[in-house]
């Protein structure tokens, strides 16, 4: 099993500074990619301070600047938000420049606060994203391709610069008939168990397993990445301070994701959670070195390809960093052959 870090792009204050919070996660990138992770992974979010990543790809391209090995994963870019006519070119550069490093992750949005006032709709992100994806695809394979769909009409165009490889692509998907149907199209797969429901984990990879079955050699190199937020912790004192610290965030996360959207000059207002600190604590993946080997056994056991470790709720950065080098220290080799590397990265 292979480890990718998610970036942290929590900006609850803004006297901290924009430059500052992503100067910590490109810090962040630089110490995994020396640790020999497997990847960083990067999201996109806009006019809130939560996953604040307006930029993903040019991000991306950064990163491959300071960096050597590691993958650098879009986890996910909002489709419905962009023209595909333009985007499909800015992957086809993105991918030149990040030294073919990118896997693009993309999925439909998931805060109504951002994706409405940005003109998108919640109800018809479903309905745009299935279109979006399909002329992302032909747009990144096809030379003169011409559309006439419900949100794309044009005549026939190329974009440019063509592709030097196929850019792999990976679906964010929970649902297991759509795990199973996403990895039949050839995608990578990202997913998450929840609440760790283990009956589902064991469903969402089971159908990720028959979808590449079927698609034969066309499906050796797909993977399954599951995406869960998890910090180590020093002792119980230390894990229920982070919980509540990951309980703090989640009052602001709801707020935007189920709850009202009450967002003040693009500050996302801390509300009541509806869940306990106990149920917060169920949960999360925040634990001792030990207790974390134990849990991601789980996931290696059920055939599982990459963890990914959400460490975005507020964290110092100096707790940040030493979280990425204990995991990578203590718990990675358990799950995989990588060594450590003492040679400084490209920054």
């Amino acid at each position: 099993m292979e480890f990718s870090i998610q970036l942290s792009a929590y900006y609850p204050d803004k006297s901290y500074g924009g430059d500052r919070v992503y100067q910590d996660m490109i810090e962040q990138a630089v110490l995994a990619d020396r640790l020999q992770y497997d990847a960083v992974s990067i999201t996109e979010h806009h006019l809130i301070n939560i996953l604040m990543m307006p930029a993903p790809l040019q991000f991306a391209c950064k990163l491959a600047s300071v960096t050597k090995h590691v993958k650098i994963m879009t986890c996910i870019v909002v489709l419905p938000l962009h023209d595909m006519r333009i985007y499909a070119g800015e992957v086809v550069c993105s991918d030149i420049f990040t030294d073919q490093r990118l896997l693009l992750g993309v999925g439909r949005g998931a805060f109504p606060f951002e994706m409405e006032r940005l003109g998108v709709p919640m109800d018809s992100t479903r309905e745009k994203f299935d279109e979006s994806l399909d002329v992302l695809q032909a747009l990144l394979t096809q030379e003169e391709v011409s559309w006439d769909g419900k949100y794309y009409q044009f005549e026939p165009l190329t974009i440019m610069p063509r592709p030097v490889r196929k850019v792999p692509i990976m679906m964010a998907v929970m649902a297991p008939e759509g795990i199973y149907h996403c990895t039949k199209r050839g995608f990578h797969i990202q997913t998450t168990p929840l609440a760790g429901n283990h009956q589902l984990l064991l469903d969402q990879v089971d159908a990720f397993k028959r979808g590449k079955e079927e698609l034969g050699n066309a499906g050796e190199d797909l993977t399954l990445s599951l995406s869960r937020v998890a910090f180590l912790a020093k002792n119980t004192a230390d894990q229920k301070r982070k919980v509540q610290q990951a309980h703090d965030y989640y009052s602001r996360f709801d707020n935007v994701y189920t709850g009202p959207g009450i967002v003040e000059n693009g500050m996302i207002k801390a509300l009541p959670r509806e869940m306990t600190l106990e149920q917060t604590a169920n949960n999360l993946t925040v634990c001792t070195p030990s207790e974390m080997i134990d849990r991601l056994g789980v996931y290696a056991e059920a055939g599982v390809d990459r963890f990914i470790m959400n460490i975005n709720f507020g964290m110092e950065q100096s707790e940040s960093l030493d979280c990425i080098q204990c995991f990578a220290e203590d718990v990675m080799p358990h799950f995989t052959q990588r060594k450590i590397s003492n040679e400084p990265s490209a920054a």
